[in-house]
């Protein structure tokens, strides 16, 4: 069961850097500068404010989330503020759990101990790529050694890990991003984020893009590549649990090219059924017995419809197109498993 997930948005404080393809207003969605702080205070109302929300489940753990920017850059006495609104409500059970962002530079002893006194559960780190190269092209100001480093003090401190990477930087080729995501299912994220990069209005990568120096991956090669991310995370028992920047009216605002669609995790996940479904009947398909094609029943999970046909029925099309669905009874089943397939004879 997912659980229910209080955000609250510090953009881009706590961090040094400004990344190349940085515009953490458009990322967040959030349109207030990142100029006067959240208080404690401020805190606790919006937790208030977000816990009267109506709730699909009730019984889903509420975490409280710290996101926009890299919540151990804050100043010590900020992050103790920040995390001490929400000690109330641990207390009182109202929130299980607590989340935060942060870098792959920013993970020393003191700042878990901190983040342990205040039971933090889960910390995400910004490791975008594990290329030397591609971090030095994009400013990131930490290494692959301080990925590696900050993942294993912080499983072996008992906390879970979350790995943000994006496909599409500067530098990047498929080799290097495959190359990249094996080096990190080696260190055994819990979980992990998949975005496309993007060029943003008052970025420096949109001055690199305009000026031909930077050419960001089509939709189609993104949906591709991160297909193939999910394929190897979810085979090493890593879960993907997002793919694609949450859409939001700023973010399009801002938008000067790249391979953005507001469904784009829907995207990929068409196509990695796309192919399963392909490769069950190619194998399943029985020859031609005289002039008669034996029948075939393909059964796709119920919760998986939309995602099997694809927007506008593009997959069914390209299987039609195949000549895969020649005499192929397609079926839903409410009780199957989701994202598995089963082919069967009719006779």
């Amino acid at each position: 069961m997912p659980p229910f997930v209080i955000s609250i948005f510090i953009a881009h404080q706590g961090c040094p850097h400004r990344c190349i393809f940085c515009n953490q207003l458009s990322i967040t969605g959030n349109s207030q500068a990142a100029g006067p702080t959240i208080t404690g205070d401020q805190v606790q109302t919006e937790i208030r404010r977000q816990l009267a929300w109506p709730r699909k489940d009730r019984a889903a753990e509420v975490q409280v989330a710290f996101y926009g920017g890299s919540f151990t850059g804050l100043p010590r006495s900020r992050q103790r503020e920040l995390l001490g609104a929400v000690a109330s409500f641990l207390d009182d059970g109202l929130v299980q759990g607590i989340r935060l962002s942060t870098r792959p530079d920013y993970i020393d002893l003191k700042a878990i101990a901190l983040l342990q006194e205040y039971r933090v559960g889960i910390v995400e780190l910004g490791v975008q790529s594990l290329t030397p190269a591609v971090l030095a092209i994009c400013e990131r100001g930490h290494t692959v050694q301080h990925v590696e480093e900050a993942i294993a003090r912080l499983k072996s401190s008992g906390f879970k890990v979350g790995a943000q990477l994006m496909v599409g930087l500067p530098g990047e080729t498929r080799m290097s991003t495959l190359a990249g995501a094996r080096r990190l299912i080696g260190l055994s994220p819990d979980f992990v984020r998949i975005y496309p990069a993007l060029v943003l209005k008052s970025s420096r990568l949109a001055e690199m893009q305009a000026a031909g120096e930077f050419r960001p991956l089509s939709l189609s090669e993104a949906v591709l590549l991160t297909a193939r991310l999910k394929e190897m995370f979810e085979e090493a028992g890593i879960r993907v649990v997002r793919m694609g920047l949450q859409p939001s009216a700023a973010l399009e605002k801002d938008l000067v090219a790249g391979p953005y669609h507001p469904a784009f995790g829907d995207l990929v996940r068409t196509r990695m059924l796309f192919k399963k479904v392909r490769a069950a009947l190619v194998m399943a398909r029985p020859k031609e017995i005289g002039n008669v094609l034996p029948g075939l029943k393909l059964a796709i999970a119920g919760a998986d419809q939309s995602v099997f046909r694809g927007q506008r029925s593009s997959s069914i099309n390209r299987l039609v197109a195949l000549g895969l669905l020649k005499q192929v009874e397609i079926v839903f089943d409410s009780g199957q498993a989701r994202n598995t397939v089963l082919v069967t004879s009719d006779n």
